[in-house]
């Protein structure tokens, strides 16, 4: 009883308050473009700038090397950057960006979004790009001249690329005791003798 009441009084002071007439005011463009700052595997959303390997390895040593060790191998209970080729079909499965990632923009996306650690949104795009490129090079996945940017991220083609799906596998042909069914009648071979034997 006092439920239905609590509600009943709390529906009456919503609809009942001017000052809460503001909920749901649409969001500006601004509002909108500081959100919209995903990048889809395909590069899509990346955004202008640049950044090479040798950058990235002076931002790496500064922001990241205490997490992921000197050169990507992990840092205590860190996670590690490099390593793990073709563990993943084994018990004990090494994820690193060499083993596991399929696509270096959605590198970049995580590296905005997340890193450093507690820290994230804090990386330039320019800062992004130099780290996403020396991390790839630790990997062995490009060179050291390597210079990463909107139009060169999509084009590296990652170890794990084809280890994802990206349409559901086709379906498998009806079994031939579907198409071709027996003409007998089916024969009654056991009863349930107890409770709870049929399904």
């Amino acid at each position: 009883m006092w439920k239905w009441i609590e509600t009943a009084a709390l529906a009456a002071v919503l609809f009942a308050t001017p000052a809460l007439a503001g909920i749901g005011t649409p969001a500006t463009e601004a509002e909108i473009a500081a959100l919209d700052r995903d990048v889809r595997a395909d590069g899509a959303g990346l955004p202008p700038g640049k950044g090479a390997v040798e950058q990235g390895a002076a931002i790496y040593a500064e922001k990241c090397a205490a997490c992921h060790g000197e050169f990507g191998e992990g840092a205590g209970r860190m996670p590690a950057l490099i390593g793990g080729e073709d563990s993943l079909r084994g018990d004990r499965p090494r994820r690193t960006v060499g083993s596991f990632w399929p696509y270096a923009p959605t590198l970049f996306d995580y590296i905005r979004r997340a890193m450093p650690l507690g820290h994230g949104n804090t990386l330039s795009d320019d800062e992004t790009y130099a780290l996403t490129a020396h991390i790839l090079e630790l990997n062995g996945i490009v060179t050291g001249d390597f210079i990463a940017d909107m139009h060169t991220l999509p084009r590296v083609r990652m170890p794990n690329q084809a280890g994802f799906r990206r349409r559901p596998p086709p379906r498998r042909a009806v079994p031939r005791c579907m198409r071709q069914c027996r003409k007998t009648p089916a024969r009654i071979i056991r009863r349930a003798t107890r409770r709870g034997d049929e399904p």
